[in-house]
């Protein structure tokens, strides 16, 4: 914290008022020490609340009060001896600022304890509505799993794992009317860092073609692992490869993932 965020803080109020906390107290005193702003900032903050106090209990210079004295004397003749003003009345009024200034202090706490508390709210509030976008989202993605599960239209091709990958699989679901495709990818492991998954559809004869039908992007937020990729209507298999970012306009056979036949 510079200076003029420590002079606009009201901390140095709170540091004269006494009602900062042993290590607060301390670092500010320090502070005034090295700092001149600050320390001068501190003597203008208590010379106002001595101007203040002494509002609240004006006092008769010694001076003032003997010129006064001999002024009644010469009229009146010998006056009877007044004692000078009790101090009780300054001290009153001491008391009384302190007493002001104190529950000025106090109010500044609990407004800023009142912010405080604002701001927590509605971070809590933020935090609730994007948990719940979250769990829209997340029950979108499992009713969508479900009718491509349970959609008897669709042939369903397993996929297994191949040398690169052996415990991999995967499942194809192939709506071969609308041409639509999807890939269940639960049994891929997490692609390392600049590659991801690609899908090829298959023709194997006369010749092997493959044809890229889509990545599986965003493979760590897709909870559900289902994925839609375009579509085909004249698969003979369907395989999946490991390539950089972007993909590529052949598949990379030494990292094969899996592979199945319609």
């Amino acid at each position: 914290m510079n200076t003029q965020e420590y002079i606009e803080s009201g901390n140095l109020e709170l540091y004269v008022y006494g009602l900062l906390d042993e290590s607060e107290t301390k670092e500010i005193s320090e502070l005034a020490k090295i700092n001149p702003a600050v320390g001068q900032e501190i003597i203008s903050i208590e010379k106002a609340i001595l101007n203040l106090s002494s509002s609240f209990s004006p006092n008769i210079s010694a001076e003032n009060f003997e010129k006064i004295k001999a002024k009644l004397e010469l009229k009146h003749g010998k006056v009877i001896e007044i004692k000078p003003k009790s101090n009780w009345s300054q001290y009153l009024g001491w008391a009384a600022s302190i007493a002001l200034l104190i529950g000025v202090g106090y109010q500044y706490t609990q407004l800023n304890s009142t912010s405080q508390q604002l701001n927590t709210i509605e971070t809590e509030k933020s935090n609730l509505q994007k948990s719940v976008v979250e769990l829209e989202l997340k029950n979108k993605e499992t009713a969508t799993a479900l009718n491509v599960v349970r959609d008897e239209k669709n042939t369903v091709v397993n996929l297994a794992g191949q040398t690169v990958a052996p415990t991999s699989f995967a499942k194809i679901y192939w709506n071969k009317e609308t041409s639509t495709v999807y890939v269940d990818a639960k049994g891929l492991p997490e692609p390392p860092e600049g590659k991801v998954y690609q899908i090829w559809s298959l023709k194997l004869s006369p010749t092997l073609t493959p044809t890229s039908i889509g990545l599986l992007e965003d493979f760590k937020g897709n909870n559900e692992k289902l994925f839609a990729v375009s579509g085909t209507s004249d698969a003979e298999a369907f395989g999946i490869t490991l390539e950089p970012t972007g993909g590529s306009k052949s598949p990379t056979m030494e990292q094969l993932y899996t592979l199945g036949k319609v």
